[in-house]
């Protein structure tokens, strides 16, 4: 039987789902893992993130969240409390005091740099992962199965190839794997513009604490949502509730006006203020908190489907394969999944056969297989939620606040699908690994008949 674990395994991108790629590895007992990152730390930033009990499943099977500190500074969300933005009358409540004994974990809000901290700080603890700072792919120059070759371009060095065994893509939405492997195919799938932006904004305690009002929404276990004409803003409490979290999103107009390659630009209080100018007092009053020259915007991109997010020994992860709007908080989850899964399946391989790297070309394959339709799944559904949020006057939305009116008795469905109870336990009960555990012999055995092993009939051995 060939051991697979010394395979040279190669991340680009140490983002969410780079890191979680490299960890889920190594715990698979892989000995060679490199990740290429082009910022020169990993100076973590960013705002508020949910984890879901999906996402904390992974988390914990790598020892990264019982008894950790992005466990310890977790907020556990009990209820769930949709509003309209103008008035602040709440159109559902959802109560879920039952999720981790429905699911094993529960539902939880953090920060971004406490989540991807500890995957950073769980991947130096492992021997067998090395970083590379600094350091962009340039080029995929060769995709497999026999040799995986590309160009790496250090900041300020001369460019050199990398020999891998596995190359995955975790570049997130302006991926150049990605732009690799498509030209590779012949297809394309450009960024696109979603027509949505959003601002990001933490309120520390210190802020909130003299306001009756706003602190008992800071100590509270529940996730706000107030929803208007084409916006709406989501809140909780973050980092052992010494932070407010908001996130909003609404029509991209600054970016839209001024074109960019940058997704991010510095934002006008006076322009966040006037968006959302017919929301309540209470949002005012938060949004008038906000300190000026700190107020930022954030441009929300996708991309169509792609035809394949494997060529070879070379895949793609997350955003990379499948951005989505963060209407239904899966976005980090759905990579770090991705991660999970593909040390699975790659490690699942070495029973098979006696050629190692066409095995694990075909099990980049099944990952694809076991991934594609779910997070695609997740993905529409994200798109098809904000849809129904930012309605306006008719009697769409009409139907929309009866389906949230019927929706306060507990266990109906409602129009807000990340707090509806159905979507919920479809989301929360998936074990990734699991699947992957159950499925993967089957889906292997499939692509027997497949050129090349490639499920989709891609030829192999591809060089760029």
């Amino acid at each position: 039987m060939p051991d697979y674990t010394d395979l040279r395994i190669t991340v680009i991108g140490a983002g969410m789902g780079g890191l979680a790629a490299a960890l889920a590895f190594a715990k698979k007992g892989f000995k060679q893992i490199a990740v290429y990152e082009t910022a020169s730390n990993l100076g973590f930033v960013g705002a508020g993130i949910q984890l879901a009990p999906n996402m904390v499943r992974v988390l914990d099977r790598w020892g990264c969240w019982t008894g950790q500190a992005i466990e310890a500074e977790a907020t556990n969300i009990r209820a769930s409390s949709i509003r309209v933005g103008a008035t602040n009358a709440e159109l559902a409540h959802v109560e879920m005091p039952d999720i981790a004994a429905k699911y094993g974990y529960p539902h939880c809000t953090g920060h971004r740099a406490s989540l991807a901290g500890g995957l950073y700080d769980a991947c130096r603890r492992e021997p067998a992962i090395a970083f590379h700072f600094s350091t962009s792919l340039a080029s995929v120059t060769s995709f497999g199965p026999e040799r995986t070759t590309f160009v790496a371009q250090p900041r300020n060095a001369e460019p050199y190839e990398v020999e891998t065994d596995v190359l995955l893509g975790a570049d997130g939405i302006k991926s150049t794997v990605r732009t690799e492997l498509l030209r590779a195919l012949n297809v394309s799938a450009e960024v696109e513009d979603t027509g949505q932006a959003a601002y990001r904004i933490m309120l520390p305690r210190s802020m909130m604490e003299s306001d009756p009002e706003l602190l008992e929404l800071l100590d509270a276990d529940t996730a706000l949502r107030w929803i208007g004409e084409k916006r709406h803003i989501v809140a909780y409490p973050i980092s052992g509730k010494t932070i407010y979290n908001l996130s909003t999103c609404q029509p991209d107009v600054n970016f839209a006006a001024a074109p960019s390659a940058t997704y991010t630009t510095r934002a006008s209080k006076v322009a966040m203020l006037k968006v959302y100018a017919d929301f309540c007092p209470l949002v005012q009053k938060m949004l008038n908190m906000v300190p000026e020259g700190e107020v930022c915007e954030w441009r929300l991109r996708s991309h169509k489907p792609l035809p394949a997010w494997s060529l070879g020994t070379v895949a793609l992860v997350g955003d990379a394969c499948h951005p989505t709007l963060p209407h239904l908080s899966q976005g980090a989850a759905m990579a770090i999944e991705d991660g999970a899964v593909l040390a699975e399946v790659v490690s699942r391989a070495a029973g098979v056969g006696d050629n190692k790297k066409e095995a694990v070309a075909k099990a980049l394959r099944v990952y694809e297989l076991l991934r594609k339709t779910r997070t695609s799944t997740l993905v529409e559904m994200a798109d098809y939620s904000a849809r129904l949020l930012h309605l306006g006057e008719g009697k769409a939305k009409e139907e929309r606040d009866r389906q949230f009116a019927a929706g306060k008795k507990k266990g109906t469905p409602i129009p807000d699908k990340w707090a509806s109870p159905e979507v919920q336990d479809m989301i929360y009960k998936y074990d990734c690994v699991k699947e992957a555990q159950e499925k993967f012999d089957e889906l292997f055995a499939g692509l027997a008949d497949q050129p090349n092993g490639l499920a989709n009939g891609h030829s192999n051995g591809v060089a760029a």
